[in-house]
């Protein structure tokens, strides 16, 4: 039966004017500015009516009073100043997860942007001069040492990055592509559409799987502005296939004066098989093989910020500096600060898994796993039997971020089964801790995937474990 609208509790309803008077608002208002204090007021007010207007409380229950109106608005007041953006827990098993932020920094890239960020920096300043410069400089000549390249510049992503590429070198004109290679990246972007965005009219050639040089020289014409060859780094097509390399590519562009732009994606400027785990393109390489422009994410394997990274012959990059578009894609100095900070790990340290966390990740045995999983559930099961099950149990991490896409790690996964709610209820209250924890569901158990768990984060993990409502 719906419960009747008590009419005469409107009438208790102070006015806005009178709590912004009230002894208790003087704290808020020292605090907060009087608007927002007010139109906090006045939302709280407009939501105790709908809720008479619901019959959704009883009178005994909807404290009316000036006191605990002001009480609810403080408490609205400090919901609504959370961070909307929150650290949490990454404990999928994905590592390089696009949609919580891709890469961890390393430290002194994080200690770079913290510099920069608390005081003025010489972004565009040449100190010894005192002239205006160019923020490229603080990171070009850093890629081009570890790259081979001749030239290097810096946008915010790698979708901008080949979309400033094609718009500089081909805008107005076609640019080939093996059909093969028509990639769809994260958000439901697609590469054609990219492509189109930056005025150039993609041809493609082929077929899905098979591929030939023969292919891209028939769609040759005098319109044709560049070649295009982007790296399959979120899947791999295996079986009845052939493609063109890229120095064979290459070649044939330098044949007929045509740039070649290498969408080369993951970034990754380390051997990885070095550390047993499946061969990734490196931008080196594709220096080596003379591309004319390669474009690489900054925030994948490479380790650092987001960031779109292009590098490649000194006249293509001068024409690419030279575009308007180049100034609206350009980045910000904290990221330029970090990425220059991780750049010169590259260079300097001779063992990068001890400050690139994208390595380390990549690089943690089994055993240490194993030791950090059996350290956060250690005596848990006993303090919550009869309302979740937890055991240890082998599993697989994946890189992830369109990287990587056959590479699977070993890894251990912290298996949760409640007794008395639904796994979706807990992965939802794991989400709802203070400090959120973001695992996977599978068979009816959640999972937390110890291999992306940071070592600082094993007691957090354990201490939201043993404080977390399961009934």
């Amino acid at each position: 039966m719906e419960r009747k609208k008590d009419t005469s509790l409107f009438s208790q309803i102070p006015a806005v004017d009178s709590l912004l008077e009230h002894p208790d608002a003087k704290s808020l208002l020292e605090k907060y500015a009087r608007t927002f204090v007010t139109n906090t007021i006045r939302e709280r007010l407009e939501g105790i009516r709908e809720t008479l207007r619901r019959g959704g409380e009883k009178g005994d229950t909807l404290d009316l009073s000036p006191e605990g109106i002001l009480r609810s608005v403080e408490e609205l007041i400090r919901r609504k100043r959370e961070p909307s953006l929150r650290r949490l827990i990454n404990a999928t098993g994905i590592l390089l997860h696009t949609n919580i932020g891709r890469s961890l920094l390393a430290d002194d890239a994080i200690e770079a942007m913290m510099r920069v960020a608390e005081a003025p920096c010489n972004l565009e300043l040449e100190l010894d001069n005192g002239k205006r410069g160019h923020r490229d400089v603080h990171v070009e000549e850093l890629l081009c040492r570890i790259t081979g390249a001749e030239a290097a510049t810096v946008v915010n992503n790698n979708a901008a990055a080949v979309m400033l590429c094609l718009n500089t070198m081909a805008e107005g004109k076609d640019v080939i592509i093996s059909r093969g290679q028509l990639v769809e990246i994260g958000g439901s972007f697609r590469l054609p559409d990219v492509v189109t965005k930056s005025g150039a009219r993609l041809v493609e050639v082929g077929t899905t799987n098979r591929t030939y040089l023969a292919d891209y020289e028939k769609a040759m014409t005098k319109n044709t502005g560049a070649l295009l060859c982007c790296h399959p780094s979120n899947f791999i097509v295996v079986g009845f296939t052939t493609d063109v390399p890229i120095e064979d590519l290459v070649e044939l562009g330098a044949r007929h004066g045509l740039p070649v732009v290498y969408d080369l994606g993951s970034g990754a400027l380390v051997d990885l098989s070095e550390y047993g785990l499946e061969k990734e393109p490196m931008v080196q390489e594709s220096v080596g093989h003379g591309v004319d422009l390669i474009t690489f994410s900054g925030d994948k394997l490479l380790g650092g910020p987001q960031a779109g990274i292009i590098v490649g012959k000194k006249d293509c990059l001068e024409k690419i500096k030279g575009n308007p578009l180049k100034r609206a894609l350009r980045i910000d100095k904290c990221t330029m600060a970090a990425l220059e900070a991780t750049l010169q790990i590259y260079l300097t340290e001779p063992d990068l898994s001890t400050k690139l966390p994208i390595v380390w990740l990549l690089t943690r045995t089994i055993e240490e796993i194993e030791e950090a999983a059996s350290k956060i559930v250690k005596g848990l099961s006993a303090k919550l039997r009869d309302r979740v099950e937890i055991s240890i149990e082998s599993g697989l991490s994946r890189v992830g971020g369109g990287s990587l896409p056959m590479e699977s790690l070993p890894t251990k996964l912290i298996a949760l089964k409640p007794v008395h709610i639904s796994p979706d209820e807990l992965a939802a209250r794991l989400r709802d801790c203070p400090l959120p924890i973001l695992g996977r569901i599978q068979q009816d158990t959640i999972f937390l995937d110890v291999r992306t768990i940071r070592k600082h984060e094993e007691d957090e993990v354990r201490e939201a474990l043993l404080n977390l409502n399961y009934d």
